[in-house]
């Protein structure tokens, strides 16, 4: 009676919960929608985390936000090809990289 019992109950939770129609689909971006227009994903993480914190700022967004989040919609600006580096990606990764041995050997001491 008790296994019967949570059968049942079980099977009202499942009627109340699903409330999505089996329909729905939900478009994605994914990272290799990104790197369709910037090809290296160190330098993809330093664009959408710079969009992203320009979005919580109170930027516009430059593609249609369909209520997301805004390091989503940082991503679909990406993929979209809306934003971009204002200078070569070399020259962004190679500033990052000696701002970050920088931080390095003001933090430990040493040399990287």
């Amino acid at each position: 009676m008790v296994s019967n019992l949570a059968e049942v109950v079980g099977a009202r939770y499942r009627q109340q919960v699903c409330f999505f129609p089996q329909e729905i689909s939900m478009a994605r971006v994914t990272v290799e929608d990104c790197l369709a227009e910037l090809d290296n994903r160190f330098a993809l993480v330093l664009l959408a985390t710079g969009r992203t914190r320009q979005l919580m700022k109170g930027s516009r967004s430059l593609v249609d936000n369909q209520k997301n989040k805004e390091p989503v919609i940082a991503l679909r600006e990406i993929a979209a090809g809306k934003v971009k580096f204002d200078r070569p990606v070399n020259s962004v990764l190679a500033r990052r990289l000696s701002e970050l041995q920088s931080e390095y050997e003001a933090a430990h001491g040493m040399p990287v």
